[in-house]
């Protein structure tokens, strides 16, 4: 117990010094997902409006597919880009393996997902809500998506958050992928699980406690739109 108390202690005064390595791994771990949710909302968005809006043979196939994958193993996740990326792999001679950029790689692939079916049902449910008014004005395609897309704006930024709360806290496939490599590829979760397996429970306690505070906010600003945008909405 005295142990403990001790590593907490010492958890909390690496926190409040700012020391270097925990704002390295917190600032690398930042714009590894930071990075990958900009790219799976930049990709992930337009594609589910258009399988909210459009009708196409395939298309309920596609529905059930991002649903399913929303729950993707993260290991078999980084099983699949290190097998890319490797040296036999198709991608080898880019020499990506062990880099950051093969950590956003693999994130994109676990948030792409997540953000395509939850941008999907919010448009889906707008575009059922504001179909006839849309058609009865003549809008285009193109008008009748911005108009969903502004109305859903705070649900959709929602669904990002979602999203980089799943990149943040992966392990598995950032771990396979990056090598967790001092001053190079190590993250929170990754530095967290080496720290604990060494017994240095300052730092991991230290890391985990960014990382629950990264993720109550998260949560809590994730709420906070929802309640703020639905009666802007219906107003």
């Amino acid at each position: 117990m005295q142990a403990f108390l001790d590593a907490f202690t010492a958890a909390l005064r690496l926190v409040a010094s700012g020391d270097q390595d925990l704002i390295r791994i917190i600032l690398l771990s930042l714009k590894v997902s930071l990075s990958a949710v900009c790219i799976a909302a930049l990709i992930g968005i337009p594609l589910g409006g258009l399988i909210a809006l459009s009708r196409f043979p395939g298309r309920q196939a596609l529905i059930v597919m991002f649903n399913a994958l929303m729950g993707l193993p993260p290991v078999v996740v980084g099983l699949m880009v290190y097998v890319v990326l490797s040296r036999s792999g198709p991608f080898g001679v880019l020499n990506l393996l062990f880099t950051p950029t093969a950590m956003i790689i693999a994130q994109v692939i676990l948030v792409l997902p997540i953000i395509v079916s939850l941008t999907r049902q919010t448009l889906h449910s707008l575009w059922l809500e504001y179909r006839e008014t849309l058609q009865s004005v003549a809008a285009t395609p193109a008008q009748c998506l911005a108009a969903v897309l502004w109305d859903g704006r705070f649900m959709l930024i929602t669904a990002i958050l979602v999203g980089l709360g799943r990149a943040i806290a992966e392990v598995g496939a950032v771990m396979i992928v990056g090598g967790n490599i001092d001053n190079v590829t190590r993250v929170m979760t990754t530095a967290i699980a080496l720290e604990a397996s060494k017994g240095d429970l300052a730092l991991a306690l230290g890391l985990g406690f960014i990382l629950l505070m990264i993720s109550m906010a998260l949560n809590i600003l994730a709420h906070g739109l929802t309640a703020f945008g639905e009666p802007e909405r219906r107003s």
